[in-house]
């Protein structure tokens, strides 16, 4: 058979907060994309941390086996960058190549795969205009990476009319100061959009719609607080988009409960090519043809390192959320918020002092925001026990380090212990030249 393009959308930061999953946030090229493919509502990150979850999708592991326990530009590597997808689909003839943001290797893109790599560049109107000039120069079967940057903080300005009908996350209460930080969010979102429909357009005007698979996502939840580097839905929550040929097609839903490191196996089969052996997810194929419902029971995620250390693992079922927490921190690790008038907002009103629980467990459809903690409910022993062994079961059976003790540092390793940190600053510093200039304090925090 004629094995089908590829072009693999990401972006930062975004969680689900895109207007085919219902928010009124203007992304008319999101939703003409669902329209015409297959939307996922529950996909999930394999980590809620930028380095790690784009690890997990592109070697289809958790982020522990692939060995990228932190950000790259701190000093995190893979174990092993040939099990990149790139790689694969440059073995089975594919023209790979990346226009944008990649973030798993400050090394050179081309060790992971890549064929070609343009310039890089962290606006999106830029990225998409070398998408469209690689796409049109590609040769077919093509593999086209495109990584944009927004909606990563730092978030363009908005005007103050802006917030009047403007709605916080979720999990954020609604004031002056936080309307504006989503205002400004949904600014980024316009921006985002806007360059996600120059490659769809280019795709049309290619003639190339009919044998292109699209896969559309990001890495993780939003830059607010409890949300990225946090392990409820408010932080692995994940945008997921798939459209193409045969049943990815006719603004199909689907409710299948979905792991990013599923997308690898998902593209080997789509592509007719084997799945390495290293691969830990499942294939979606069943669920897209309609021969499932369902492919997974369950679905983890994991945080060791961002800006600072915060080890935790999770399981997710359909009904239950149990997240452990390793470390002996029982605060807020502030440096894994990136800053913002929300993060401000909550500090202002005591949110850095309050307690967070070493364990909790979550009942999401009684509790979907996930805000009662039913770890010590004896009605729900049996299950929070049962979760805690899956969990444990897992790390074994994936090699997790956290099961020894607390994770070193990699050589050359950093982390911020202070309690303020610009985040953003130093990401987009490191992704000029491959290192990070200013890091407050290179220990892992206590």
């Amino acid at each position: 058979m004629t094995q089908p393009n590829i072009i693999y959308f990401h972006s930062h930061d975004t969680g689900r907060y895109v207007q085919p999953y219902g928010f009124a946030i203007p992304t008319p090229n999101y939703q003409r994309l669902a329209e015409d493919g297959v939307l996922f509502r529950q996909a999930f990150t394999a980590a809620p941390t930028c380095s790690p979850s784009r690890a997990a999708l592109l070697t289809g592991q958790s982020p522990h086996a692939a060995g990228l326990l932190g950000l790259t530009h701190r000093g995190f590597r893979l174990n092993d960058p040939k099990q990149h997808l790139a790689t694969t689909l440059r073995d089975a003839g594919y023209h790979t190549m990346l226009a944008g943001v990649q973030h798993v290797t400050t090394g050179d893109p081309r060790e992971l795969g890549y064929t070609d790599v343009a310039e890089r560049g962290s606006d999106s109107d830029t990225i998409a205009n070398r998408a469209v000039d690689m796409l049109r120069n590609a040769s077919s079967p093509f593999f086209l990476d495109v990584g944009f940057f927004d909606t990563h903080r730092v978030f363009p300005q908005a005007e103050q009319d802006a917030t009047r009908y403007v709605r916080p996350p979720l999990p954020i209460p609604d004031a002056p100061e936080t309307r504006m930080d989503m205002a400004r969010y949904i600014e980024s979102a316009k921006r985002l959009d806007r360059a996600l429909g120059t490659v769809l357009d280019a795709i049309d005007d290619a003639g190339i719609r009919d044998n292109t698979i699209v896969l559309c996502t990001t890495d993780h939840g939003l830059a607010f607080p409890t949300m990225k580097c946090n392990l409820t839905d408010h932080g692995t929550g994940v945008l997921l988009i798939l459209r193409g040929p045969g049943n990815l097609s006719g603004g199909r839903v689907s409710d299948a409960l979905v792991s990013q490191i599923d997308l690898y196996p998902t593209l080997c089969d789509l592509a007719g090519i084997a799945h390495p052996a290293w691969l830990a997810g499942t294939s979606l194929l069943p669920v897209i043809d309609g021969n499932a419902d369902e492919v997974n029971q369950q679905v983890f995620s994991e945080v060791t390192f961002h800006a600072a250390y915060e080890p935790q693992r999770m399981i997710r079922t359909r009904e239950w959320t149990f997240i452990r927490r390793f470390a002996d921190r029982d605060l807020p690790v502030l440096p894994n918020c990136d800053d913002g008038e929300s993060r401000d907002y909550l500090l202002a009103h005591g949110w850095g002092e309050q307690p967070v629980a070493r364990e909790q467990l979550y009942h999401n459809v009684l509790d979907p925001l996930q805000r009662v903690n039913r770890i010590d409910d004896p009605a729900v022993a049996g299950i929070r026990d049962d979760l805690r062994n899956r969990l444990e079961t897992w790390m074994r059976e994936t090699g997790d380090p956290l099961l020894a003790g607390d994770v070193p540092l990699p050589p050359g390793g950093r982390v911020n212990d202070q309690d303020a940190t610009s985040f953003a600053e130093d990401l987009l510093e490191g992704q000029a030249d491959g290192t990070v200039k200013r890091i407050a304090n290179p220990r892992i925090n206590a």
